[in-house]
C-alpha cells in the first residue's frame, strides 16, 4: 500500500529491519530484566538464569487482573475532569479536547487499593505475578496494535502521523500509523501514555514494598527512598497532565507498538527495576548518603519552556535541552539507593540515556524545520546538547 501523498518522512529506528528487530529485541529485553533481577547474580550482562516455559507465562488470572486494571483506569479516563483542554492545532486546523484528570484517578487508585488492602487483598502476592502479568501486558500491546493499525487504514489522511505511514506495514505497524485514534471522545494516545502505566508502576512498587515487609519486618530505607522518589515523578506528571499535549509523543508520533508496548508493558514492569531489583538483594543505607541522594534528585527541579521564544539565558542559555539533563540526574538518584556493587539497577539510567540522545537528535531536526536559521545561531551560542562540556 502506497504512502499518502505528503506523508513521507525520514525512516527512523534503521527502517522496516530495525522496526522488525525491536518488535522483538523490547520485550525480550522486558523478561531478560525481570528474571535477572530476582537471580542471585543480577547480572545485567549475563544470560537469564532460565528460560520461563509457557506456563511460567501464561496465568488466566493474570490476564484477568490486567483486563480489570486496563478496565478500571478507563473508567476513571470517563470520569468528570477538573478541566478539559485543547490539544496543539492539527492538519484540518481543528483542536481535540482531553480530560485533565489523571491525579485524580492516581488518587481514586490509591483510595480503592488502600480498601482492598485494608479488607484482604493480598498486594505483597503481586510481585510473584510480574511474570505472567508482563506476559499479558506483552500480548494485549501486540493485539491492541494489531487493532489500531487496521483502525488507521480508514482513517481519513488528515489524520495520519507524519512518520508511521511508509507503505511497509512492520515499520508502520512499529511506528504507527494514525496520530490521534478514538473511539468518539475516548483518545487511546492520550489515555496510555500516563495512565495505566505510571499508575500500574506505582502499585508494583509498593507491593513490592509491601513484600519486603512481610518478609523482613519492615521497608529498608533504599525501598522507602526509590518507592518515595518514584511516586513522586509519577505524581508530579499526573498532577501537569497537560503538559503532555505538547510533547513528541502527541504531536508527531503515530500511535503503534512501539507507545503501545511502552506504555502498557515497558513502562510498569522495567520501570520498577530498582525496586525489584532491592527485594531480593538488600542494600544497606545510612542516613548521611540517603541525605545526599535525597540532594541530587532535589536537582531534578529545572524549568522548561512552553513559549516560542528560544531562550538564552538561564539553563537554556548552558544546555540546548536542561530538561533532559534533569531527567539523567533524576535517573541516577533513583539507582543510588541499590548501591554499587551491580550494574542492573543502572539499566533505567543506561537506556534513558540512549533514548534521551536519540529523542534530542529528533528535536533538533524538528527544532531545524521550525526556526530555521534562528536555530542556527542558537546553536552557536549554545553549542552543548545535554550535559556542559561533554555533549
Amino acid at each position: 500500500m502506497a504512502p499518502p501523498q505528503g506523508s513521507r518522512a525520514p525512516l527512523e529506528f534503521g527502517g522496516p529491519l530495525g522496526a522488525a528487530a525491536l518488535l522483538l529485541l523490547l520485550p525480550a529485553t522486558m523478561f531478560h530484566l525481570l528474571l535477572v533481577a530476582r537471580s542471585g547474580p543480577a547480572r545485567l550482562l549475563g544470560p537469564p538464569p532460565y528460560l520461563p516455559g509457557l506456563e511460567a507465562l501464561w496465568s488466566p488470572q493474570a490476564l484477568l487482573l490486567w483486563l480489570t486494571w486496563l478496565g478500571l483506569q478507563a473508567a476513571l479516563y470517563l470520569l468528570p475532569a477538573r478541566k478539559v483542554a485543547e490539544g496543539q492545532e492539527l492538519k484540518d486546523k481543528s483542536r481535540l479536547c482531553y480530560p485533565i484528570n489523571g491525579f485524580q484517578a492516581l488518587v481514586l487508585t490509591a483510595l480503592l487499593v488502600g480498601l482492598g488492602t485494608s479488607a484482604g487483598l493480598p498486594l505483597g502476592a503481586l510481585p510473584e505475578m510480574l511474570l505472567p502479568l508482563a506476559f499479558s501486558a506483552t500480548l494485549t500491546a501486540f493485539i491492541f496494535s494489531l487493532f489500531l493499525y487496521m483502525k488507521a487504514l480508514v482513517a481519513p489522511v488528515s489524520a495520519l502521523a507524519p512518520g508511521g505511514n511508509s507503505g511497509n506495514p512492520i515499520y508502520d505497524f512499529f511506528l504507527g500509523r494514525e496520530l490521534n485514534p478514538r473511539i468518539y471522545f475516548f483518545d487511546f494516545k492520550y489515555f496510555c501514555e500516563l495512565r495505566p502505566g505510571l499508575i500500574g508502576w506505582v502499585i508494583i512498587n509498593l507491593a513490592l514494598l509491601v513484600q519486603e515487609a512481610e518478609l523482613r519486618g519492615s521497608p529498608s530505607l533504599a525501598m522507602w527512598l526509590v518507592n518515595g522518589f518514584q511516586l513522586l515523578y509519577v505524581g508530579d506528571a499526573l498532577w501537569h497532565e497537560e503538559a503532555v499535549l505538547t510533547t513528541m509523543d502527541i504531536t508527531h508520533d503515530g500511535f503503534g507498538f512501539m507507545l503501545a508496548f511502552g506504555d502498557l508493558a515497558w513502562v510498569p514492569f522495567t520501570y520498577s527495576l530498582q525496586a525489584q531489583f532491592l527485594l531480593y538483594h538488600p542494600q544497606p543505607l545510612g542516613l548521611p548518603m540517603a541525605s545526599i541522594i535525597c540532594l541530587i534528585n532535589g536537582l531534578e527541579t529545572i524549568s522548561t519552556a512552553t513559549g516560542r521564544q528560544l531562550l538564552v539565558s538561564g539553563w537554556w542559555g548552558i544546555v540546548r535541552h536542561p530538561n533532559y539533563l534533569g531527567d539523567l540526574i533524576m535517573a541516577l538518584a533513583w539507582s543510588l539507593p541499590c548501591g554499587v556493587s551491580h550494574l542492573l539497577p543502572y539499566f533505567y539510567l543506561l537506556y534513558f540515556t540512549a533514548l534521551l540522545v536519540h529523542r534530542e537528535a529528533r528535536d533538533e531536526r524538528q527544532c531545524l524545520q521550525k526556526y530555521g536559521l534562528a536555530w542556527h545561531e542558537y546553536c552557536r551560542r549554545v553549542p552543548y546538547r545535554i550535559v556542559p562540556y561533554v555533549y
